[in-house]
């Protein structure tokens, strides 16, 4: 007697329908925003690529251009709200929607809480949670006129998630990013609108490179403790994770077809924190 196995078949991959999809990444000069916005221009979207310094936002959307791959520059500070609704204007102006918002700004401030400054606190504060509400809803506002629908992926943290010591106001936004994304995960499903939050571990980033001295000093020990005991001490192997894993998990949340994946946190750490 044979046993008929079922296998089941996707019937298409989720890279498909991302054609010519204009997908908005702040942040993306560099680090993760910039791998986003390369792994979304090499599956056929149009890669803004939004950042503070437009010189860098200029070089980075030419090298991915030069590849034959579709990009466009704007500055954008993300915490202004006249240069956000500005930004978004010059993508619809130019292309006619934005159909997928990847907020990736972000800034780090290492300090104890005792120690910590309120002009420091707020900064932190002002560039992760008013700029992700500032991008939030412009793209909202075009998405929701445009009944085209869309996707929201806010970049959280494994701090979304967890606390560390040092990292008051950045544990705090991330935490925060959570509850935005739920918000508008139910506000926007009538609206064909999905949002989802990917909470990176470690990244080899520049940012995280400027923490691990800084982390050092403010703890007695070496650079390399650092590494080794408290950033990548609780991975199963080790590794920081790289911009590439996080870039694909953006990726396929944001091609996700249909509503089973929305108001969710997509934890990429190498298993730093499960839940």
């Amino acid at each position: 007697m044979h046993t008929k196995v079922l296998v089941y078949k996707p019937k298409e991959s989720y890279g498909r329908g991302m054609d010519n999809k204009v997908v908005l990444v702040t942040g993306a000069a560099s680090g993760i925003g910039r791998k986003i916005a390369e792994v979304f221009a090499q599956n056929g979207a149009i890669a803004v690529i939004a950042d503070l310094d437009l010189s860098k936002a200029s070089a980075t959307a030419d090298e991915i251009r030069s590849q034959g791959y579709k990009a466009m520059p704007i500055a954008m500070n993300v915490a202004d709200e006249a240069q956000v609704d500005r930004g978004v204007g010059q993508i619809i102006q130019e292309h006619g929607a934005v159909d997928v918002l990847v907020s990736c700004a972000g800034i780090q401030h290492i300090a104890p809480i005792d120690q910590l400054q309120l002009a420091d606190w707020k900064k932190m504060m002002t560039v992760h949670l008013d700029g992700a509400f500032l991008t939030t809803r412009a793209c909202l506002r075009s998405m929701y006129a445009g009944r085209r629908g869309g996707s929201i992926i806010y970049i959280g943290s494994v701090h979304s998630k967890e606390a560390s010591v040092l990292k008051a106001p950045y544990v705090t936004a991330k935490h925060g990013l959570v509850g935005l994304c739920k918000v508008v995960a139910k506000e926007g499903a009538s609206h064909n609108v999905r949002a989802n939050v990917v909470c990176p571990g470690f990244v080899r980033t520049p940012l995280v490179d400027q923490q691990i001295p800084e982390q050092a000093k403010s703890l007695g020990i070496s650079e390399e403790r650092v590494i080794k005991e408290i950033m990548l001490k609780e991975t199963v192997d080790g590794e920081f994770t790289s911009t590439a894993e996080v870039a694909d998990a953006v990726f396929f949340l944001a091609s996700f077809k249909g509503n089973a994946l929305t108001g969710q946190s997509l934890i990429v750490s190498h298993g730093w924190c499960m839940q």
